[in-house]
């Protein structure tokens, strides 16, 4: 677990804390790290969840497979980020998607009782890190309206636009790598793929973009 201790400084959730501080603190937050091979399930639907989880190395996607085997991609965890905190409120009911892993990783779960409660030890920075969630869960929230916005364009081009105009504004170039391959982008955007690959060779004959797998240019 010690291990991983730099990871977990650099995440929002502990912004601002010392590497021995962290350290000091897993116990208070109930910390247990649980690795997955790729193709693993770390959550599923239909679970109940009780933690917070942050992702200590490798890549997840949150997705969700319908009766019939169709799937959509709701998002893309990268290392640091946080996720499960949308069920842990006592109302929130079970899971609707599931979490899966890309490549072998490895996650921390951290209780949410004892993440959003003081310990008896009174801890120095515990209210960093509930300032901290807070800060992050408001990002997320922002995210997934953003992604509302993506899914309200009627057309896939629309959709491919404004998804890729909005990375290239996050990542402050014209030159952007996607965390999605074309399946999965397509799943992303819920768009049929064979659809979206012509959309996009059109719009590189326009002159509107270049692209080399997950690698786009705007032009």
């Amino acid at each position: 677990m010690k291990e991983f201790i730099p990871v977990l400084k650099r995440t929002k959730l502990f912004a601002g804390v010392g590497e021995d501080d962290i350290t000091a603190m897993l116990s208070c937050l109930g910390a247990r790290l649980r690795t997955f091979k790729k193709g693993d399930y770390v959550l599923r639907q239909g679970e109940h969840l009780g933690d917070i989880l942050v992702l200590a190395e490798g890549k997840l996607h949150i997705q969700r497979d319908d009766y019939w085997g169709n799937r959509s991609i709701l998002g893309h965890i990268g290392i640091g980020e946080i996720f499960g905190e949308a069920y842990v409120a006592p109302e929130s009911g079970t899971l609707l998607n599931d979490v899966v892993a890309l490549e072998d990783s490895a996650v921390f779960f951290f209780d949410v009782k004892r993440v959003i409660t003081t310990c008896s030890s009174a801890c120095r920075f515990h209210t960093m890190v509930v300032q901290n969630l807070f800060f992050a869960i408001s990002e997320k929230n922002r995210s997934l309206i953003q992604k509302l916005d993506y899914m309200s364009r009627r057309t896939t081009r629309e959709k491919l636009l404004s998804y890729l105009s909005e990375e290239a504004k996050k990542q402050n170039s014209p030159y952007i790598t996607i965390p999605y391959n074309r399946q999965q982008l397509a799943d992303y955007l819920s768009v049929d793929r064979s659809a979206m690959s012509n959309e996009l060779c059109k719009m590189r004959d326009e002159g509107l973009l270049e692209f080399e797998k997950n690698r786009f240019k705007l032009l």
